[in-house]
């Protein structure tokens, strides 16, 4: 059955002036807006040709700063259609199918290494792997098929496949399985150079209303395509998008498109190339009556997006879909054909059969142009990879086939042919190097440079940040709502977290004066009643293991590159070492985190909790954020829940429940560029507590958050402490408050967050975790290192019962400008209490009494 889209409104033809001042803005370099963007699109004639040649010029500028001047570029793949079925419904797609038309729902591995064989054998570099998004969740045939064979999905299989390929063939995977999720993402980089999804739309009505070509298409969803974008970046994907022009779209929808990709490359530059795919109508589609898009609108929109898009991105045009028109493409600002295969077909557009390269190569030199091969990820993100000192764009597992097959210039190397090679972890284990005394030499001689040498390109483009900040303003509190927050404080304060009751937390949260006040002498109270008196402690080492990262946390200040002069790695024998260290001086407990580092073999999470339960057997070992587990279990290709089992029979205790910052990702994706979101978050926490691993829980607030997250954040803390109860499971151990330490802080130093909570900040946030947080988390607990003695004596008369460690070091704040050093003695955390008017106690991590008493220093 045909169907025709929804008709779009008719759009106004802009006005000639507007064309000349839109054009004459192009060509003086100027950054274009949306509306200058709509306008150019509507270019024919003589505008059409000042519009193309003012692309041409961009294009020209960004192939010499790529280092190609003069060349286009194509891949040479095989097209491996791992699956036809998918669970949306487009009313344009042939490739796409039902179960009964095809012989299995699937391609077995072995026909896979076929397809892939055969392009290797004809000089092919890439296999592109396309599929429809999660067939399992429409077909049961799909989900019995996977099953049968081991697999619990899709992404699950075509990981597999994509190191089979990799192993037997040696071509580089390209993978395009729709809609993935971060974790997802992370779980496939280390079998692809690189990955893609087409945005195609940004065009809301085009999927949500009946008639329009994808309606009842989940994956199509903008929203959605947005997200994985923009998850793409920040996993460090090198990434294809682009924009199927000609499916009812107007021409202010598809300007608004380029401009959300233009947004997102800038933000995490790993947009490698965008595509302008021009509409054709099939048969045996929804669509076949709609006519295919002129090929004039294609090339003002190849014009437009070469404007648009930052220098780095390249434009790239299928050469079988543009008729006889390669001249007019590149004319337009085309740097790139795609994809060719001298083997297999375009499935997608099968009846539109690639060109010859032969023939590509003539058309190319036509219109002024060399034609060279290059490889799935484009050059720059090559050289990158492999030089393997800033942003990890490949992932090392990969990085030596990437290698075999690439010219210096990051091109694909001539003359070569793909052969097969071990997919594994890098020889060598975890070696110590680097700065290693940075837990001493921090307090003595201090960062050795002020910031790590990438600063301008690991945290991605600060302006685009600034237009996602969260609204700052605080709603001004009135007398009787404070008073009204206090009565139920004082008579139910686990209610605060009700959302009946979200007026009077927020008066809690924002209150001063007197009110802080009383809203203090509360948590006090109620303090007293739940633990007792004692200040608790626990004598402990914190045993920073790496600070090598790339994920470009805009708070953090402890994370380096590998060559930065402060960088630094331990081997599991020196963690050892300290963890001995420690207990000759009384330690219970040895608390290890590290950056994400790229070069930690997989096992090395659990060689070090061996390690240090080895040398010292009943050291309490607390040990990795979330942010380390599901990294590491994904570049194992394991779930979460077997990885915590693997270090729980390792020896691993319980995990600190850090890189939470803030549980909302409109805050999380301000303060960090490639962190975990925060159902993932959740998620590793929740599948720890049912594993009988407890945590810790934090919160980091005072940077670019507003008292409204801080009230979301204990919600969602109580919601994950509420499944581990009904899990049958104990959860977090404690509530740990962490104010923000601005000084060597990129996020602070860019301009773009606050200097660190305030006093009344510090004192309302630990009396409401006290309050809010009531017959859920019994222990409140403060940060010494970043509150210093004066603000901790403040906040243990305000509902905090728990000093943290004595922590013997504490590299990651003082390396961001804390100023309170980086341990305390037993007889320091006594004093301390004293001046609260309070007693302390040791403890051990789960708030037991302590199995040994240590009443000497530390020195």
């Amino acid at each position: 059955m045909s169907v025709d889209p929804e008709v779009p409104p008719p759009e106004t033809p802009p006005s000639a002036s507007a064309m000349r001042r839109a054009l004459r803005r192009a060509a003086d370099g100027v950054t274009l807006d949306v509306t200058e963007a709509t306008v150019l699109l509507h270019a024919r004639g003589s505008d059409l040709d000042t519009l193309l040649e003012a692309a041409g010029r961009v294009r020209d500028a960004h192939l010499r700063a790529e280092g190609r001047p003069g060349a286009v570029s194509y891949s040479r793949k095989v097209f491996v259609p791992l699956t036809r079925l998918c669970r949306d419904r487009c009313h344009y797609c042939t490739f796409a199918t039902v179960p009964h038309r095809v012989e299995a729902p699937f391609l077995e591995q072995e026909e896979v290494l076929e397809i892939a064989r055969r392009g290797a054998e004809s000089g092919c570099k890439e296999a592109l792997f396309t599929l429809g998004d999660r067939p399992e969740e429409r077909w049961s045939a799909a989900a019995e098929w996977l099953r049968q064979r081991g697999y619990s999905s899709t992404v699950d299989y075509l990981r597999a496949c994509a190191v089979a390929v990799l192993e037997e063939t040696g071509l580089l995977p390209h993978l395009n399985p729709g809609v993935l999720g971060w974790s997802e993402l992370t779980r496939l980089k280390p079998v692809a150079p690189s990955m893609g999804m087409m945005l195609e739309t940004t065009a809301e009505r085009l999927w949500s209303r009946p008639g329009n070509p994808h309606y009842a298409s989940p994956d199509k969803e903008p929203a959605v395509r947005l997200r994985v974008l923009a998850d793409a970046g920040r996993v460090a994907v090198p990434f294809t998008s682009g924009i199927l022009l000609g499916i009812g779209e107007t021409l202010a929808e598809r300007a608004d498109s380029l401009m959300e990709l233009r947004a997102t490359a800038r933000q995490y530059g790993h947009l490698q190339e965008v595509i302008v795919q021009n509409f054709r109508a099939k048969p045996d589609t929804a669509m076949r009556g709609m006519p295919d898009a002129d090929l004039q609108d294609l090339a003002a929109t190849i014009a437009v997006a070469r404007l648009l898009l930052p220098s780095g991105v390249s434009v790239q045009a299928p050469p079988n879909l543009v008729g006889q028109e390669h001249g007019l493409m590149l004319r337009a600002g085309i740097d790139d054909w795609g994809g060719v295969s001298p083997v297999t077909p375009d499935h997608v557009n099968p009846e539109r059969p690639w060109p010859h390269l032969d023939e590509l190569a003539r058309r190319t030199a036509e219109g002024g142009f060399e034609l060279r091969e290059r490889l799935t990820a484009y050059p720059r993100y090559v050289r990158a990879g492999l030089a393997g000192d800033g942003i990890p764009w490949l992932d090392p597992r990969v990085a030596g086939h990437v290698a075999e097959l690439a010219d210096p210039d990051g091109m694909a190397r001539t003359g070569v042919s793909p052969v097969g090679m071990p997919w594994q972890e890098p020889d060598g284990g975890l070696e110590s190097l680097g700065r290693t005394d940075l837990n001493i030499s921090i307090d003595t001689e201090g960062r050795g440079t002020e910031r790590r040498g990438d600063f301008d390109s690991v945290y991605g483009d600060w302006e685009e940040l600034r237009a996602k900040l969260p609204a700052g303003q605080v709603p001004e509190r009135l007398d009787s709502e404070v008073a009204e927050g206090l009565r139920l404080a004082e008579r139910n304060p686990a209610a605060l977290l009700e959302e009946a009751n979200s007026s009077a937390a927020m008066a809690l949260l924002t209150c001063d004066g007197a009110g802080l006040d009383e809203l203090a002498l509360l948590a006090d109270r109620l303090r007293a009643d739940v633990v007792g008196a004692d200040v608790t402690y626990v004598v402990n080492r914190n045993i920073n293991f790496s600070n090598v990262c790339y994920v470009g946390c805009r708070f953090c200040a402890f994370a380096q590159r590998e060559r930065d002069a402060d960088a630094f790695r331990l081997s599991p024998e020196e963690v050892a070492d300290r963890a001995e260290e420690a207990r000759r001086h009384g330690a219970t407990e040895v608390c290890m985190q590290g950056g994400i580092d790229p070069k930690l073999p997989v096992e090395a999470y659990a060689n070090l909790v061996r390690a240090v339960k080895d040398r010292v057997p009943d050291m309490h070992v607390h040990a990795f954020s979330p942010m380390e587990i599901v990294s590491a279990a994904a570049k194992a290709g394991v779930s979460v829940e077997e990885w915590l089992t693997e270090l729980r029979d390792a020896g691993l205790d319980t995990i600190p429940g850090t890189a939470a910052e803030i549980l909302d990702d409109d805050v999380r994706w301000v303060l960090t560029k490639g962190k975990l979101p925060a159902a993932e978050w959740i998620d590793v926490v929740t599948t720890a507590h049912r594993l009988g691993i407890r945590s810790s829980s934090t919160m980091m607030y005072g940077h670019v958050d507003t008292p409204e997250h801080w009230l979301g954040h204990l919600r969602t803390l109580a919601g994950v402490q509420d499944t581990a109860r009904e899990n049958g499971a104990a959860g977090f151990t404690e509530f740990v408050a962490l104010p923000f330490v601005h000084r060597n802080a990129p996020i602070y130093l860019a301009g773009l967050a606050r200097p660190g909570p305030t006093r009344r900040d510090n004192r309302a946030v630990h009396a409401m975790a006290r309050l809010a947080l009531h017959g859920r988390v019994d222990n409140v607990q403060c940060s010494w290192v970043k509150l210093g003695d004066e603000g901790t004596v403040e906040v243990l008369r305000g509902g905090a019962n728990d000093l943290g460690g004595t922590l013997m070091e504490e590299t990651i704040s003082r390396m961001a400008g804390s100023e309170h050093g980086s341990q305390r003695t037993i007889e320091q955390l006594h004093e301390v209490s004293r001046r609260a008017g309070r007693h302390a106690r040791q403890r051990d991590t789960s708030y037991g009494p302590a199995p040994v008493v240590q009443l000497g220093s530390l020195g």
